[in-house]
């Protein structure tokens, strides 16, 4: 059947080829409609990445586009805020009234005074959109979950060697190490490429798992770490000891293409197998097994999560996993990591398609993070940055805030502090899909349109493929987030914005010579693989190696070799609390969710009903705890409740609490944000992860009760 045709014989029928956008893997996928109305959405399997696979959330597409929940036009706020009252307004008065609150504070107080915030991951080109926006207004104010998600590995790799490797597993590779990382909820076309990576090498492909909570490949795997939560530096490093010490490293790759080794041996003379079991509660003939295991089935990658950047050694973290790679000889090589070619259209991210240099130097160098010592390649402004300055005017106050798909109230840090931030603004504005918490606290709230309802392009995050989203249905008088912006910047005369938004998509496509229209058969561009590349151009570094000693690092102020620091609130950082605080807490991702999305779909909701937590069971017979209880999980911030579930395999001291909690249902309590958050758990306070601004998220100590 080719797609955007009608089927011969009953012209009614269609099927459209198009890019899943509920998370940010871009899976592609094939949308049959009847009578012009979509009825049945499925994996795409001509699509390079994804093959035809769709994860849980993009199966419920359709409840997401006719969901009772649905935000179906602007809302302006009638009560006091926070009271969820609501009037329904036009579209005029919305984009007037918050066009008229963005101009008076910058005339009033200095473009400064506008914070813009991104959500999750919503694809470059939405994302492009915001930052162009605010630059071109002037604002040099723009928060993210960048410090804690995706940048670390990226910054870190690039300041190693330059890029940002993919694993090859088309080859396939001899080792697959998987660390801090579920594919099978997060990353389902990785999951499904590294079960073909292991078939189709009949048993001699070795699987590494690195995790503390069971998932479905450490079940799988030849060796499954289970490490302390947040100590995964001190893993890396150990890793690093063992196969220097025992010579398991690619001499002729690293005395060709890396410099610092003789720096890098002497480093980690100080993270024997002995000491990182201490740290990493991983017996120290584990480590050396875990190595051993990596470094001696050539070829090797590894494929990471968001695991292992979520504290204050996050950039450091992937520092060093950057390190095994290259001591391993894995960089380049079939089966290894590889460097990709772009897909060719211009780079939602870029300073051109940005606007980047439309905001003066003088004027970025009044964003809120510009004095808190973060590495120069730092731009935004930290989510415990921007709440600082919310709350206490410093280093001045921030007056109008637009969100655009971020319930920040679940994701930030410390919920209680982000709450009373909010609260505090003059204006508040709010673009999503849904009513959410942070969506309860706007001034104004405008209905965001979900994929299936416009056009544009997609772009794989961690490989550089660009697809086409179709717009199949019209839901309310939803608008898609370009169009919104765009709208917005006309009645703010900005420059540098377009008649219509089809025009930006074209402008996209212009570096490939190709119309949106003319890609919509086309339907995917994609980068190429590149082998070796080094050998014809060196690495993307200052001096053209890998540098595994940084000297921009440390020209900077910070460590040129990566050197663990223990977390906040650990039984280490401060032993003499272990008696009040005696687990280490960590969160998972679960593959029904996305974030705090979805807890309105019914088919999402009935997989998991109620947040839940997982105790080890010989430490809920201690406290008297069964399963199906409801418990508290307490930190110093404050205290939430989860239903217990039993389990065997995890470490006692350890606990997994669901994240991203909220109940849509639970209209007259403000949608019951405070009941089952973990961000009512975790600190907005230092330390952070020097380089990058991290909080920390996972692998601080808390206690248990019943409830």
């Amino acid at each position: 059947m080719r797609v955007n045709e009608r089927i011969h014989g009953n012209p009614a029928k269609r099927v459209v080829r198009s890019t899943c956008r509920l998370c940010y893997n871009n899976c592609g996928v094939l949308v049959h409609t009847l009578d012009q109305r979509p009825v049945k959405i499925e994996g795409d399997p001509s699509h390079p990445v994804s093959k035809g696979a769709l994860c849980k959330i993009g199966m419920a597409s359709l409840e997401y586009l006719e969901s009772p929940y649905r935000l179906r036009c602007p809302l302006k706020r009638v009560g006091p805020r926070g009271q969820g009252a609501w009037e329904a307004i036009s579209w005029d008065e919305a984009l007037d009234t918050v066009a008229h609150h963005l101009k008076a504070a910058k005339q009033r107080y200095g473009a400064e005074s506008i914070q813009m915030i991104r959500g999750g991951h919503k694809s470059g080109i939405i994302d492009g959109y915001l930052s162009r926006f605010a630059n071109v207004l002037g604002t040099p104010n723009i928060s993210s979950m960048a410090s804690v998600c995706w940048q670390p590995g990226v910054r870190g790799s690039e300041l190693t060697y330059g890029y940002l490797g993919a694993p090859d597993y088309e080859y396939p590779p001899r080792c697959i190490v998987v660390w801090g990382c579920d594919p099978a909820s997060t990353l389902l076309s990785a999951y499904h490429d590294i079960l073909r990576a292991i078939r189709r090498r009949e048993g001699e492909t070795r699987l590494l798992v690195i995790d503390p909570v069971k998932t479905p490949l450490s079940e799988q795997a030849d060796l499954w770490i289970r490490l302390r939560p947040g100590t995964d530096l001190a893993f890396a490093l150990g890793l690093i000891h063992v196969m220097i010490r025992e010579n398991w490293v690619d001499e002729g790759f690293i005395d060709l293409w890396a410099i610092g080794f003789p720096e890098l041996r002497k480093h980690v003379e100080h993270y024997p197998p002995e000491r990182v079991s201490e740290i990493t509660w991983v017996p120290p003939e584990q480590i050396v097994q875990a190595a051993k295991l990596y470094a001696l089935n050539k070829p090797a990658c590894i494929q990471w999560g968001n695991g292992i950047e979520t504290n204050v050694n996050s950039l450091q973290t992937h520092r060093a996993v950057a390190i095994l790679r290259t001591i391993a000889g894995n960089l380049g090589i079939p089966g290894g990591e590889l460097k990709w070619t772009g897909s060719g259209i211009l780079s939602p991210g870029s300073a051109e398609f940005t606007c980047q240099n439309e905001l003066p130097e003088r004027v970025r160098n009044k964003r809120l993070s510009a004095n808190d010592g973060l590495a120069p390649f730092v731009f935004y402004v930290t989510p415990q940055r921007m709440i600082e300055a919310m709350l206490r005017k410093d280093p001045y106050p921030l007056r109008v805030a637009y969100v655009l798909g971020g319930n920040i109230i679940n994701s930030y840090a410390h919920s209680s502090e982000t709450y009373q931030a909010l609260m505090g603004l003059d204006f508040l504005v709010v673009a999503d899909l849904f009513m959410t918490p942070t969506a309860f606290m706007a001034d104004i709230v405008l209905p965001v349109a979900s994929y299936l309802e416009f056009d544009s392009l997609a772009e794989a995050c961690h490989v550089p493929v660009a697809s086409i989203q179709q717009k199949v249905a019209t839901v309310g008088e939803s608008w898609s987030d370009l169009k919104i912006l765009n709208e917005l910047a006309k009645r703010l005369r900005l420059p540098h914005f377009w008649e219509d938004v089809k025009d930006s998509l074209d402008d996209l496509l212009k570096p490939v010579g190709i119309t949106f229209d003319e890609f919509r058969t086309i339907g995917v561009i994609s980068g190429r693989r590149e082998y070796r590349q080094y050998e014809r151009e060196g690495f993307a570094t200052p001096s053209k190696k890998v540098e595994l000693f940084s000297q921009r690092l440390e020209q900077w102020g910070f460590d040129p070799l990566p050197r663990y620091h223990e977390l906040p609130e650990t039984p280490y950082s401060e032993p003499k609390v272990g008696d009040e605080f005696p687990f280490v807490l960590v969160s998972k991702k679960r593959d029904c969710y996305r974030h705090s999305g979805g807890r309105q779909i019914p088919f999402l909701r009935a997989l998991r009903p109620e947040p839940i937590v997982e105790i080890h069971r010989q430490s809920a017979e201690r406290l008297g705890i069964q399963e199906g209880d409801f418990v508290f999980i307490e930190t110093r911030r404050g205290r939430i409740r989860q239903k217990a579930h039993l389990v065997e395999e995890l470490d006692p001291r350890t606990v997994v609490v669901d994240y991203g909690w909220y109940f849509p249902e639970k209209e007259n309590e403000e949608l019951g944000w405070r009941e089952s958050n973990i961000n009512i758990l975790t600190t907005n306070q230092p330390p952070f992860n020097r380089e990058m601004g991290t909080t920390t998220l996972r692998g601080f100590f808390c206690k248990l009760y019943k409830a």
